[in-house]
């Protein structure tokens, strides 16, 4: 309720920043985050745009609104946006990351493979775009590189739960029982809901440990 309350205050402050200052991007996309924080979707949709208005630049608003269409199902939409977070920052990791997410859902994994390396290049602490670059070169059956890519995303981040997730799926391909099982457990210890046939899998595993 006390939550509720001060985002309602800090609501109200942007709204009265935005008075004195209505071409503000910053204050714009403030707000924004704001009432998407209390799922006002709508609303917060109209104050990216506007943010995006005032400060072309805001590579940030683009990606915001890409995550709105994504959550209505509209992978156009989404895709355009991040495009237009790449090109207002060319060097933007998450538009990369984003995109690259859209060209996994369609199938195509090189293309994916391609942005999500130039994303983890541009921002090398970008453990998302680690996770999703290993869960790429799994579908494409390329292992090794899988496990290697999620071993960087737990340099990182030891404690990054998708990453031991993904180890423990990349090991089973692998046939590497002992690792797969060790990653699963560590995963499930820092309360990751593996999926239950990975957990089937493991379990009839465990034995070789």
């Amino acid at each position: 309720m006390s939550e509720e309350k001060t985002i309602d205050e800090y609501i109200q402050e942007q709204r009265a920043a935005l008075m004195s200052n209505p071409d503000c991007g910053n204050t714009h996309y403030n707000l924004a985050t704001a009432l998407l924080s209390i799922h006002n979707i709508e609303e917060a949709e109209k104050e990216f745009k506007k943010a995006i208005e005032c400060s072309p630049s805001l590579a940030e608003a683009f990606v915001q609104l890409g995550g709105i269409c994504l959550q209505r199902g509209d992978l156009d939409g989404c895709l355009a946006y991040n495009q237009g977070a790449i090109n207002a920052r060319p060097r933007f990791a998450e538009g990369y990351g984003n995109i690259a997410f859209i060209h996994m859902q369609r199938g195509d994994y090189d293309k994916a493979i391609d942005l999500l390396r130039k994303a983890v290049k541009f921002n090398p602490y970008f453990i998302q775009g680690f996770a999703t670059l290993a869960n790429a070169y799994l579908f494409k059956g390329l292992i090794e590189e899988s496990i290697e890519t999620n071993m960087k995303a737990l340099e990182i981040d030891p404690n990054f739960a998708l990453g031991h997730n993904n180890l423990a799926i990349a090991y089973l391909e692998k046939g590497d029982f002992v690792n797969a099982v060790e990653h699963c457990d560590k995963a499930r210890e820092l309360g990751y809901e593996v999926a239950p046939e990975i957990l089937k899998e493991i379990d009839r595993h465990r034995g070789s440990k």
